[in-house]
């Protein structure tokens, strides 16, 4: 069995599915990362390396690519592969901002160069699940936007004749977006008995979160979360993991539980089994 998963930047594999990657990795799935630019634009926690971000050295996306092999080397993934070979494309920042309006920003890559780039990819690892995000990228970052759409388009032609130069066709069987559904949000949030200092809490809507009703699968990885939590604090210019551990917080400093349950939308292919509560218990059912 082969699992794709399709990210922004380097960190979002771990935050959103780190316990995902390592349960699979753990049971012998051939566990692959796609990670499309280099997360140059990114804000550096602490001092050490502030000097690393765009507006100083601008070296934050080498260093990031470091951080990128030692968390999947954490979670037992291959070796990270990068859209069109790693810095071909770059972060995009905000919308607005002036990293927007830089020929080689993410959102702004020609349409057919990328997606030949995003199905040699899928055709070459051969995947039987791909997962990538739902429409608004999870928090609307254009990066995560630009994802969803090109994976989209490629597994659906994935197994056409069209791009031919991307290699053989490849039909996948299942694709599936990363999502947290509001319950598992709500309930995360709420189990948070101490905030460490200059830490806040999430305003209510602040995190992103979909309604529970769309929330097709629901992965246990609690005997994996310590391998998630080890790869968090592998990205530690993006991330800080709290004393306690159940917690982290990024550079906004907005504290988020570490959730032991990883939840997707099946959005292409089959349901698998389910259990009492209509939902799957494995990315792998029915395949």
């Amino acid at each position: 069995m082969k699992l794709l998963l399709v990210h922004a930047h380097p960190d979002d594999e771990t935050i959103t599915t780190g316990g995902t990657i390592a349960y699979y990795a753990r049971a012998g799935v051939e566990v692959t990362v796609l990670t499309c630019s280099l997360g140059e634009e990114g804000e550096v926690i602490g001092d050490d390396l502030a000097g690393l971000v765009a507006d100083r050295a601008d070296q934050l996306g080498g260093y990031r690519i470091h951080e990128l092999h030692g968390a999947l080397g954490i979670l037992g993934a291959q070796s990270p592969i990068f859209l069109g070979g790693a810095g071909r494309w770059r972060d995009s920042g905000m919308v607005g901002t002036a990293a927007a309006s830089n020929p080689r920003a993410f959102v702004n890559a020609d349409r057919d160069e990328a997606l030949s780039a995003m199905l040699t990819v899928l055709r070459s690892v051969r995947p039987d699940v791909v997962v990538g995000y739902d429409p608004e990228g999870g928090y609307g970052h254009p990066d995560h936007q630009q994802v969803h759409s090109l994976v989209t388009e490629a597994f659906d032609i994935s197994g056409s004749d069209r791009y031919p130069e991307a290699g053989a066709p490849w039909t996948p069987q299942k694709f599936y977006w990363t999502v947290t559904g509001e319950a598992q949000l709500s309930g995360g949030i709420a189990a948070i008995s101490e905030v460490p200092e200059g830490w806040r809490m999430p305003e209510p809507g602040e995190l992103p979160s979909v309604p529970d009703d769309v929330v097709t699968t629901s992965l246990d990885v609690r005997e994996v979360v310590d391998l998630k939590r080890r790869a968090l604090r592998a990205h530690a210019t993006q991330v800080t993991v709290a004393p306690s551990g159940v917690e982290y917080a990024l550079s906004n400093n907005i504290v988020q539980p570490i959730l032991a349950d990883e939840q997707y939308v099946l959005v292409r292919g089959t349901l698998g089994e389910t259990d009492s509560s209509g939902k799957e218990r494995d990315l792998f059912a029915g395949v």
